[in-house]
């Protein structure tokens, strides 16, 4: 399609993340990426609805909302309303939360407005743990299809069937009152559209990574399979959805309320919701076999292959397998660590703690705004000094080992009850040494994430690595090239995920005739690249072993069952069906 000559246009692409929404207002001709806007969630900054000992963490819709009218209302004020003609919302997940029949949240209404279960059960949200466990058990115990297969083989309790049995059992009320259930990218969406419950148009990205989707078992695995796993889920699965649609569909125009909240028109065309990685993969260029590590709090390893390719063939341990997830016409696979940033600001924190405590003291002769930026201060000194001084850190006159499972191992082989280690500690052990090793080991847990897709028969042939992290932070970047020991191209878009999204739009409001071409023409192309250091290859491939060998001590000291046997079940069936 030529651009060349045609009318104005652009669109809107909607990233919600952990700690934040964004709005990236897209030149849908160009790809210029005309204005940004982002909006952090207060609720969830002061900690409402967490509890982290207890590993609940949940966010309020009016967070998101609120973000919504913001974020959009700015960006849309640079050019005319009319000209914005698409609009599409990535979200993280398995987000789910509880709805009425008319679509509502159930934590936006008076009865519920303080109860956490009523609210969204974010992504790493662990309290269905035994959930979880007990869905692994009833798959491949009950006679049945094993409906966990295109799913890795090991449901999560990050994902959606987990998190609502936990939900229905721990809460009356709240099981009493939940008509059905929505992903937080379709409640989004369904909100902005104004469309009734039934009929409206569920993410595939969501349903098939998360919720057991498959189309060859008709959708949803059947009630008998569900009220196997838990009577309480009896008549739900009518109540939730059949069919799924790609992110580049349309699931409606805009409302008039919320056309007139956020400054829009009703002509606005919005598309099926999606998640942040898979909207992300799409903007840092995704093609056939590459891996597109999108690097924050968390990661997610986005792969894509062609359909006719990848067949059946079942590729155990991972986060699902979905036709469409990320570009219709491919198998989306997804992988992933459940620490990745995270796991660095942890660390932080705990330094932290001692110097934001002494800044109490001031607290009688500075405004609470002083303090506030004080203690930010301090803390981006501090990361930027460790960061500088572990660099600096010879890894060979270093033996710390450091496990990245401070959150659970999402992949390889889900299994959310593992805990992080530290080996080889002394008392000469040092800040910055300690950094350096937990920065190894969220790279050492990516080689593992790569190592499986290739023994499963999926080639890597390059990596992408896109997010904050990839973005800002040149010291992890270089360790994982020299860990993976591949290069690693670095995305140019600082809010890809978000321009994902606007691609998506595009196709929904006719721009592009598809998501590859959208894909080619708003493309922002890529930074750097950061190429393995052959000096350090050997030594951090040494260290890689100690790694997997702190891994498999810890994997089996712990109580909760480990995956291993699973992951041999899952090849077996896979060789069968080949």
């Amino acid at each position: 399609m030529s651009t060349q000559s045609a009318s104005p246009a652009y669109v809107i692409g909607l990233d919600y993340g952990t700690d934040s929404v964004r709005a990236l207002l897209v030149d849908a001709r160009t790809g210029a990426e005309v204005a940004q806007a982002v909006h952090y969630y207060p609720r969830w900054k002061q900690g409402q609805y967490c509890n982290p000992a207890k590993n609940r963490f949940r966010q309020h819709p009016l967070d998101h909302l609120e973000g919504l009218e913001a974020t959009v209302r700015e960006v849309a004020l640079k050019v005319p309303s009319e000209q914005i003609l698409g609009l599409a919302i990535d979200t993280t997940g398995s987000t789910p939360g509880p709805v009425n029949e008319q679509g509502q949240l159930l934590g936006m209404l008076p009865e519920f407005a303080e109860n956490p279960n009523a609210l969204f059960i974010l992504w790493k949200d662990h309290t269905a743990l035994a959930e979880a466990a007990e869905i692994n058990h009833k798959a491949r115990t009950w006679g049945g299809e094993d409906f966990t297969k295109y799913e890795g083989g090991i449901y999560s309790s990050e994902w959606f069937w987990a998190k609502i049995m936990h939900t229905v059992r721990e809460d009356e009320a709240v099981a009493k009152a939940a008509y059905s259930w929505m992903e937080h990218c379709d409640w989004l969406t369904l909100t902005l559209t104004g469309q009734p419950l039934a009929g409206f148009k569920r993410s595939r990205c969501a349903a098939g990574h998360k919720a057991l989707w498959h189309a060859s078992w008709g959708g949803l695995p059947p009630e008998e399979f569900l009220t196997h796993l838990d009577p309480k889920l009896a008549g739900l699965r009518n109540r939730l959805f059949t069919e799924t649609y790609t992110a580049d569909q349309v699931a409606g125009h805009l409302s008039a309320e919320w056309a007139e909240r956020l400054g829009l028109t009703t002509n606005t065309v919005i598309a099926v919701g999606s998640f942040d990685a898979h909207a992300g993969a799409v903007a840092g260029e995704i093609e056939s076999y590459s891996m597109v590590k999108v690097m924050g709090t968390s990661t997610c390893d986005i792969v894509v292959a062609p359909t006719a390719e990848v067949g059946d063939h079942l590729v155990a341990g991972i986060c699902g397998q979905v036709d469409g997830s990320v570009i219709p016409g491919m198998v989306g696979l997804e992988a992933g660590q459940s620490a990745f940033g995270d796991l660095l600001a942890w660390f932080r924190q705990m330094l932290e703690w001692p110097l934001q405590a002494a800044t109490l003291a001031h607290s009688q002769v500075l405004s609470a705004e002083q303090l506030a930026l004080f203690q930010q201060e301090v803390s981006d000194n501090l990361l930027r000094q460790l960061t500088q001084a572990a660099s600096e850190v010879d890894p060979a006159e270093s033996s710390v080992i450091a496990l990245d499972w401070v959150n659970g191992r999402r992949t390889p082989d889900a299994n959310q009850a593992l805990k992080g280690a530290l080996m080889n500690l002394t008392m000469g052990t040092s800040a910055p040494q300690v950094f350096r090793a937990l920065v190894e080991a969220i790279c050492y847990g990516s080689k593992q994430i790569v190592e499986r897709f290739e023994s499963e028969g999926i080639p890597i042939k390059q990596v992408i690595g896109i997010g904050g992290v990839a973005k800002k932070s040149a010291f992890v970047m270089q360790t994982l090239a020299d860990v993976l020991d591949r290069p690693i191209k670095i995305a140019v878009s600082e809010q890809a995920p978000a321009l994902g999204a606007a691609m998506y739009a595009a196709v929904a409001a006719g721009i592009y005739a598809d998501v590859l071409a959208a894909q080619k023409a708003l493309g922002s192309g890529f930074a750097e690249t950061y190429t393995p250091n052959p000096a350090r290859v050997a030594d951090y491939a040494s260290r890689y072993a100690q790694y997997q060998a702190l891994g498999q001590f810890v994997e089996s000291a712990t109580s909760s069952p480990t995956s291993t046997d699973r992951h041999a079940e899952l090849v077996e069936a896979s060789r069968v069906q080949q």
